[in-house]
């Protein structure tokens, strides 16, 4: 557990809050995190602006705590705050792909970090300082600060990476960038598991402009030789996102898999029971936990965090998650003649 002793700061895309006694984790954890900020421990949220009314007034009735909501639109065009990560007292953090929501804790698979290492806390620091200062000179009408270009040497070692680059702070590398870079280093084997996978963005008018970024580097690793395993959950499945999952399964050593997990043993619980981590690991040696959807519109132009870890005991760990959903009973290869339904997770 993280138990901050002068400082608490989060950044999330959402946190709706539920009090049903399912939710047993996250109404234990928040008696605690109110209890902290209660007695002194000052609290510091950045949060979405699409976040929902009743969550944004029941964070600012928390005591010693300082809400800002950022519209990271103003910043990129069309962007959002999707990364969750916490830094507590500067000294440790989390990052993962659970967004502070109970069905994040109890309906959904998730992955995270919890670090301790003082770079990758530095870094996260700093992220969540430059969006904090972004939102205050929004809210003021004035210019937003640009950090200084990064010109950092190859990294090594474990590290983050963030989107987007123009907004990242000095030693944090642009993960659109990274991610290609080491894919491109592959020779055997990697597996990816991921809510949803298109080359696609967002345009206006509800357009999906063409995003080769992450596709581009997927097929150029198979056609090295290089085994692909992408799985991805069942939300994936409406179009045109399928046919270019179809379409990927086709090219030599990519196996796709779909995830579709049973529905609760208490019935229907809209958008959950899904597979939500966004993870990669290659061949066993480098990590990769993350924010990001790998679509277009994540890793170019919203708030996103993901850190690499060239460190073969996490590879391995990361493989082995992957490993077990990807043999188990849930996991489907995907069939390119099938015409699958479109997917509504919002209702059963």
């Amino acid at each position: 557990m993280l138990r901050p002793t002068s400082l608490f700061q989060v950044s999330s895309w959402y946190t709706p809050f539920r009090s049903e006694p399912t939710c047993r984790r996250l109404t234990c954890e928040r008696p605690a995190r109110s209890g902290a900020s209660c007695s002194m421990v000052p609290a510091r949220v950045s949060i979405s602006s699409s976040s929902m009314p009743q969550t944004l007034e029941r964070l600012r009735a928390i005591p010693n705590l300082t809400l800002r909501v950022l519209p990271y639109a103003k910043l990129t065009g069309s962007g959002i705050i999707h990364a969750k990560f916490i830094v507590v007292d500067g000294r440790q953090a989390f990052i993962g792909s659970q967004n502070f929501d109970w069905r994040s804790l109890e309906h959904i698979h998730e992955t995270g970090l919890r670090i301790d290492e003082p770079n990758v806390v530095r870094q996260t620091q700093a992220v969540f300082d430059q969006d904090w200062l972004a939102q205050a000179a929004i809210a003021e009408g004035k210019p937003i600060p640009v950090p200084r270009s990064n010109k950092n040497a190859l990294p090594a070692g474990n590290y983050l990476v963030a989107s987007p680059q123009r907004y990242n702070p000095p030693g944090v590398l642009d993960s659109q960038a990274e991610l290609p870079r080491l894919l491109a280093q592959a020779s055997r084997e990697v597996r990816v598991q991921l809510l949803d996978y298109a080359p696609l963005s967002y345009g206006p008018d509800k357009t999906r402009p063409y995003y080769a970024v992450i596709d581009n580097a997927i097929r150029s690793a198979a056609a090295r030789g290089v085994l692909i395993k992408l799985m991805v959950s069942d939300w994936n499945t409406g179009m045109p996102e399928v046919a270019y999952l179809k379409s990927l399964a086709l090219v030599p050593n990519v196996q796709v898999r779909i995830v579709t997990l049973p529905v609760a043993a208490e019935g229907f619980i809209p958008y959950a029971r899904v597979i939500h981590s966004k993870t990669m690991d290659i061949d066993d040696q480098v990590a990769w936990v993350g924010t990001s959807n790998w679509l277009g519109g994540y890793l170019d132009n919203s708030r996103n965090l993901e850190v690499v870890m060239h460190d073969s005991t996490m590879a391995k760990r990361i493989g082995a998650l992957h490993e077990q959903l990807w043999d188990g009973p849930y996991a489907k290869p995907i069939d390119i003649n099938r015409d699958y339904p479109e997917p509504h997770p919002g209702r059963p």
